[in-house]
């Protein structure tokens, strides 16, 4: 501050200095003018007093010199107004350059603050230039890194891959001649067993009316008729029933039975019973048995087991719960839990001993449905898993998620044994014979060879995928889609041929609105976004009713039993509906 002080009067004594050499130089030929003049003045004053004795005589001269004093003094009056005029103009020049000096010495601030600013900047750019430098180096050290770790994923897959075919190979191996040792037994135990029952059908059995136990004994029929002709007893001939004995019966379950293996979450009741698939009339439901609060929230997923005897919902509140249906009602049977947070998706194995659940904690679980606690949980997807089912195998399952991958488990070991990665978020699967179908929000329908989950096929819609449903002749596909339309694609021709339905006022409430055919195929049913149920007739592609007033939400999934008596709808508001044509 002392030094800009300094630097301030030195500037103000200059320009005072300045002044005054410019305002001397300026009146310097007025003065001298002046000087003249007064000089001039007093020569003349002389003159006149030390003529005074010669004034008679020279009167002309006097009034000569008079007249040329009055022009001296109207000069001189002309000249003191120029002076005034002069320094008038003298006044206005100081103010602008007041206000010019005003203007240099903001510019002069402004001048030094952008200095400072720039010399910040400066510091800061080369600041930034050693951190973008730092993080440079840094960079092509990880990237650096990532080569060597994708050279070694890479090594480390091919690895893998070939430990992974050397182990199916020799799992296969394994199975085939176990498979062709269980059969020698199997052949082996029959041909043992078909000769005692052989054996058995010729014996005779004697029966002792004064015996308490009977004697079974094996003799031709002469000697027989001797032995009940001599002794007089009674004698019954009859073939042997010793099939229920427990020699026999052992034999039965010896031929039958099969090990269970070490962690394996199938019984042999489940390996030995599988569905008988059948295709009822389904009948078009027109009022409703029952409205319940089913859910402590919204439920997400709705299911019938394959013998109608059972329903699974499943909701955001982290629980299974199953319902027996029993004339025209829903009854509460137990509740699943394990999850840790919501439920997306449900399904039924077969056999109808099991149930699998898909929920929002990037797992999928599995449960007896004798048992609360999940026997297994799969994990390893990284967002949440939106559809899980069965495959053709009963051992096999295979997942859908939102990290946009689908992965197939084998359940027997509990682990994932083929990943693939897809360009799209997976809503939906579903499973026939040897294909695995799923729905994306690309607005694709892809289509995978589950031996190898490898994509044969993609169907082009025309909007987000929300469900995907298949007919149980599995030749028909039904996705449902975010542009408010239902397609049904045939799957036995080349062309796939599709058939859109539409109805006013239905509209795709979410991107999880589950919609389904009805088991004969005839019937397609959905829930709207106002609370509605809408079925389809398929023949004629119009809409043959629609049930209204039950939800007062927007509907999340719909079932229809494989009797195709009941049809049961759930919203988001926690209500589940079961209608029926009763």
């Amino acid at each position: 501050m002392a030094a800009v002080t300094e630097t301030w009067r030195r500037h103000i004594v200059g320009q005072l200095k300045h002044r005054d050499l410019n305002q001397h130089h300026r009146f310097q030929d007025l003065i001298r003018f002046y000087i003249r003049l007064l000089e001039k003045t007093s020569l003349t004053k002389g003159i006149l007093s030390c003529s005074t004795r010669q004034r008679s005589s020279d009167r002309s001269s006097v009034s000569s010199l008079l007249h040329q004093n009055n022009d001296l003094k109207k000069t001189t009056g002309e000249l003191a107004y120029q002076v005034l005029e002069l320094q008038q103009q003298i006044k206005i020049k100081e103010c602008f350059l007041e206000e010019q000096h005003a203007r240099l010495v903001a510019d002069g601030s402004r001048l030094e603050g952008a200095l400072d600013a720039r010399r910040a900047l400066q510091r800061r750019v080369e600041t930034v230039q050693e951190d973008n430098g730092t993080l440079k180096r840094n960079y092509d050290e990880l990237l650096e890194l990532q080569r060597r770790e994708e050279m070694k994923l890479r090594e480390e897959t091919v690895r893998g891959e070939g430990l992974l075919e050397d182990l199916i190979h020799l799992k296969t191996q394994a199975a085939a001649h176990m498979n062709s040792h269980n059969q020698r037994r199997s052949r082996a135990r029959e041909a043992n067993l078909q000769k005692e029952l052989q054996t058995a059908a010729r014996s005779k059995v004697t029966v002792d009316s004064c015996s308490s136990a009977p004697t079974s004994r094996s003799t031709s029929p002469k000697s027989d008729h001797q032995q009940d002709s001599t002794d007089g007893g009674h004698v019954r001939r009859f073939r042997s029933l010793s099939a229920s004995s427990p020699r026999i019966l052992s034999s039965f379950r010896d031929l039958f039975d099969r090990k269970r293996r070490g962690h394996s979450v199938c019984s042999l009741e489940e390996d030995l019973m599988f569905p008988v698939r059948f295709s009822s009339s389904a009948r078009v439901p027109v009022r409703a048995l029952q409205v319940l609060e089913a859910h402590e929230q919204g439920i997400n997923a709705v299911r019938f087991s394959s013998s109608s005897q059972l329903l699974a919902t499943g909701g955001t509140d982290r629980e299974v719960k199953l319902w027996e249906v029993r004339s025209g009602s829903l009854t509460h049977r137990s509740t699943l839990d394990g999850s840790t947070e919501g439920i997306t998706c449900i399904e039924f194995d077969p056999a109808g001993f099991r149930i699998l659940a898909a929920s929002y904690d990037k797992s999928a679980l599995l449960w007896r449905l004798d048992d609360s606690v999940p026997k297994l949980t799969l994990t390893g997807h990284s967002r949440k898993v939106t559809a899980a089912r069965f495959t053709g195998c009963l051992h096999q399952v295979v997942t859908g998620s939102a990290d946009r991958t689908i992965r197939l488990w084998d359940l027997q070991r509990a682990a994932c044994v083929k990943v693939v990665e897809v360009s799209s978020y997976c809503s939906d699967l579903v499973c026939c014979e040897n294909s695995v179908i799923s729905g994306h929000f690309d607005s694709k329908i892809r289509v995978w060879d589950s031996r190898a989950l490898r994509c044969v096929q993609e169907l082009l819609v025309q909007g987000k995928v929300t469900s995907l449903d298949i007919g149980s002749d599995h030749r028909q596909l039904l996705s449902c889609c975010r542009d408010d339309c239902l397609q049904l694609v045939d799957l036995r021709g080349r062309s796939n041929e599709r058939v859109c339905f539409r109805a006013d006022g239905f509209k795709c409430g979410s991107d999880s609105t589950k919609a389904v055919i009805s088991p004969d195929g005839c019937f397609l049913a959905a829930g709207s976004a106002d609370g509605a149920v809408y079925i389809w007739n398929v023949s004629t592609g119009n809409l043959e009713t629609r049930l209204p007033d039950r939800h007062s939400s927007s509907i999340s999934a719909v079932a229809w039993s494989m009797s195709g008596e009941y049809v049961v709808s759930v919203d988001k508001s926690r209500r589940a509906v079961l209608w029926s044509d009763i």
